[in-house]
């Protein structure tokens, strides 16, 4: 059974509430939750359209062994609005007698986002929150809120195209670009303004790119910039992410001599 635990800041009265308060826990026995990973400790990246499925891991602790995850919620710290959902089950690999590490899966539809909420849906992309309720062999049990921290990140696509091609050695060659992020109210990608992104560059045979510049992105996301030309090579845009949105380097556009 899918187990859909949204929560809210207010409205949307069909979504469940969750509290998204400070660190809490609460239970019986001795249980506890040692360490959680999500994502293999990576951020969760979103686009429009494909639905998104990661763990979080659990390593719990009971003197009677481990049981399972009874509950596994998830919500933006700040203002404690969530679309993602666990299917409600987990899987437990043992490592001692007293300790396993219990996987929930996580699942978000990009379709679901703006219906949960009713703010703009973009303003929940961030830092968010992990609870879970685990139990144990001997019936003990822990609610747990806030034992981890990860990001929610939007989907962003990043181009480059430089012109002319080929160009004559120390000549001026214009290298125009666009970075767009997922926007989660429409989905669609809109240009994102305003951003520092570098420009890089790779001789042709040698293996690693090199930053020559950082230019801001202006009007709907369009980046453009001209440098002198010494040698053949490729050359791309490279965005390093914010709080909000991901991490992008565009595909190299490689530039001949005449």
């Amino acid at each position: 059974m899918r187990h859909r635990t949204w929560a809210v800041a207010g409205g949307a009265a069909a979504l469940v509430l969750v509290a998204a308060t400070g660190a809490h826990a609460e239970g019986r026995g001795d249980i506890r939750v040692t360490k959680t990973v999500v994502n293999g400790g990576g951020n969760v990246i979103i686009g429009v359209a494909r639905t998104v499925k990661y763990p979080i891991a659990i390593t719990i602790k009971d003197d009677s062994g481990v049981k399972k995850i009874t509950d596994l919620s998830t919500f933006n710290r700040s203002n404690g609005y969530g679309f993602i959902t666990w299917d409600g089950d987990s899987s437990c690999v043992k490592k001692s007698a007293t300790t396993s590490v219990c996987t929930g899966t996580m699942t978000v539809d990009p379709g679901w986002i703006a219906d949960s909420d009713d703010i703009d849906s973009n303003k929940v992309a961030g830092v968010w929150q992990v609870n879970a309720t685990v139990k144990a062999n001997d019936g003990d049990y822990w609610i747990s809120d806030h034992i981890a921290e990860y990001k929610v990140k939007r989907a962003s696509k990043l181009t480059t195209d430089a012109t002319p091609e080929p160009v004559a050695k120390g000549a001026k060659l214009t290298i125009n670009g666009k970075l767009t992020r997922a926007n989660w109210e429409n989905l669609e990608y809109h240009g994102f303004t305003g951003q520092d992104v570098k420009l890089q560059y790779r001789p042709a045979g040698a293996a690693h790119y090199s930053t020559v510049k950082t230019v801001k992105t202006g009007d709907a996301g369009r980046l453009s910039t001209k440098v002198t030309v010494t040698s053949a090579g490729s050359w791309r845009w490279y965005f390093p992410g914010t709080t909000t949105t991901a991490r992008i380097v565009s595909t190299g556009d490689a530039v001949t001599l005449k």
